[in-house]
């Protein structure tokens, strides 16, 4: 028996990564920075003053300290952030209310603009704009570029800076932690991590992973030698 062929081909959804949810970059800004700047600092502390109880309160000072501000600073930006883009949704609201006439030849007009005939364009924004909040969910997203049901939590962009900058953090550490006496463990460590989270970094945004991991390396250690180096120079003791 012959088998018959599909008339068509079943399709495979495929599923996007959540990119609106404003944990990435934080996370990211916050793992990065946490463990270059406290390699940087653990670095110019034992530059000045040697290996001992100053770098690992200098290391902890920096994990807390940083961490706190970091995570004060993303729920600022993403707070204000998302504060503006309530207060312009609400105008658009407004103007809906005030103006549906003029908001529906707007949107119209967008259509056109992006190659509907006028027929098609005004019968797809007239059939848009039948539900009140469904039209207000196309404008906001069509004039200003966001999705109002899907705005950035604040919240969950310090968590995110405050966890990954204190991880990031811990790497150069660690070492000190457990009594070492120098800097070559705190190096080893940082190296790999710099490298390791900048090819996952990568990895995650479809990049070749050695790129990223090079780069970040080549950022970490070029800010801890500058700061290892005028530490050294200045000689500075805790």
């Amino acid at each position: 028996m012959t088998a018959v062929a599909e008339p068509y081909s079943v399709e495979r959804h495929h599923h996007h990564r959540d990119v609106t949810g404003g944990w990435l970059r934080p996370a990211v800004f916050g793992a990065m920075d946490g463990l270059v700047s406290n390699f940087a600092l653990i670095a110019g502390v034992v530059g000045a003053a040697g290996a001992g109880r100053g770098a690992v309160l200098a290391g902890f000072a920096g994990l807390v300290a940083g961490a706190c501000s970091m995570a004060a600073g993303e729920y600022t930006s993403v707070k204000s952030q998302t504060e503006l883009m309530r207060a312009e949704i609400a105008v658009e609201r407004r103007e809906l209310a005030r103006n549906p006439e003029g908001e529906l030849a707007e949107l119209a007009a967008l259509y056109r603009a992006r190659g509907l005939d006028a027929g098609l364009a005004a019968t797809v924004a007239a059939k848009l704009s039948a539900n009140p909040e469904q039209a207000l969910r196309v404008h906001v997203r069509e004039e200003l570029g966001v999705d109002p049901d899907d705005l950035p939590s604040p919240y969950v962009a310090a968590a995110s800076s405050f966890g990954a900058f204190a991880a990031g953090a811990l790497v150069p550490l660690v070492p000190f932690l457990f009594g070492a006496s120098g800097m070559l463990v705190a190096v080893i460590l940082s190296v790999l991590g710099l490298f390791g989270f900048g090819a996952a970094v990568a990895r995650m945004t479809a990049r070749p992973w050695w790129l990223g991991g090079l780069r970040q390396l080549a950022l970490g250690v070029g800010a801890a030698c500058v700061t290892f180096g005028l530490g050294h120079l200045l000689g500075v003791s805790l």
